[in-house]
């Protein structure tokens, strides 16, 4: 016969056992969830991004990791701006996210993202800076650059500025890229002037920027620079004139060098400091911003004997020793462009 005390024990002990099977079976189903949660969020952060194609996004200095993931999916970098979270968080890098300007290729992960955001390997942009630009017209350039910021509180004189491809980040600033636009032309003055070939008409490296600044803009071919520059420097030797239509196009558009008509002989004989047709030797000053491959060329020219070019209606120009060479050079060309008025009429008429 079984005691009521031991009833009393063997009914707790049942009852017991059964609370235990339900918390077991509460327990599991409740990691079972949660681990299913992590699996389903760690297989959404790893899974690829919505962007189709490569987008630049800026990170603003001071902001936390639930507004980062905010703009970045505003942007269409993330799709879940929750998971973002919680995948930085569970790694650790919530605290390491650098600010600036970040490049995220197309179908990035969330985790990738976080990986770039890290890494602070920020997006490099680039400013191509062509040769024989006005001072004026680079600044223009860098007003049209996306991520330089500032004013440019002056405008450096024409021949100061080394054209080339600058690289920098968001947020630098337009005068600093001035300076250093400023310091490479310094640095490549100095070295070219160095290295100048013997008994050149140039008393100075200022004197040698001026003449690569006309150079510049009369050719843009490799292969004409050193002839250019020899016509020219012949020109000075035996005391002639330059005659240098963009120096006359300097000077009657005040430094603008945009007309949009041809030069006029009365053009040819405006009164000024730049026009190369009225003044002897060198313009007053550079006509614009000269490369270093034509500064080069001035300091050491092709050797030829040419005193004289005209364009030769393909791009580039006919050089002549004689003053009679150089006249039927001009009949051709005059012909050439003639031809080109003619066709464009009737083809006009058609």
């Amino acid at each position: 016969m079984i005691r009521l005390y031991d009833k009393q024990n063997i009914f707790w002990e049942i009852q017991m056992r059964h609370w235990v099977l339900i918390y077991f079976f509460l327990f599991f189903v409740l990691v079972s969830f949660i681990g299913g949660s992590v699996f389903t969020t760690y297989s959404q952060f790893i899974a690829e991004g919505p962007l189709t194609e490569k987008h630049e996004v800026v990170i603003p200095k001071g902001i936390g990791l639930k507004r980062i993931a905010a703009l970045l999916h505003k942007e269409g970098v993330i799709s879940s701006p929750s998971v973002f979270v919680l995948g930085v968080r569970a790694s650790g890098y919530s605290e390491s996210i650098k600010a600036g300007e970040y490049s995220f290729p197309a179908r990035a992960s969330a985790k990738m993202v976080m990986n770039i955001l890290t890494s602070g390997h920020t997006y490099v942009r680039r400013l191509v800076v062509p040769e024989g630009l006005t001072s004026a017209q680079v600044i223009a350039l860098m007003d049209e650059a996306k991520g330089l910021v500032g004013r440019v509180s002056y405008v450096p004189k024409n021949g100061t500025l080394l054209p080339d491809t600058y690289h920098y980040s968001y947020g630098d600033t337009k005068e600093g890229m001035l300076s250093r636009m400023q310091n490479a032309m310094d640095r490549t003055l100095a070295e070219l002037w160095d290295k100048r070939a013997d008994g050149l008409p140039l008393k100075t490296p200022q004197d040698a920027v001026i003449l690569a600044s006309v150079v510049e803009k009369e050719t843009s071919l490799d292969r004409e620079r050193g002839l250019v520059a020899g016509a020219f420097l012949n020109r000075l030797k035996q005391g002639m004139k330059l005659q240098s239509d963009p120096t006359v196009i300097y000077a009657v558009t005040d430094g603008e060098m945009n007309l949009k008509r041809r030069l006029t002989y009365k053009d040819l004989r405006y009164e000024h400091p730049y026009n190369t047709y009225v003044v002897s030797g060198l313009p007053a000053g550079p006509i614009s911003n000269p490369g270093r491959e034509t500064i080069e060329a001035v300091l050491n020219p092709t050797e030829t004997d040419a005193i004289y070019f005209v364009a030769d209606g393909k791009g580039g120009h006919v050089f002549a020793k004689t003053y009679k060479e150089h006249q039927a050079n001009v009949r051709k060309w005059r012909n050439i462009r003639k031809g080109s008025k003619t066709k464009a009429v009737s083809g006009s008429q058609k």
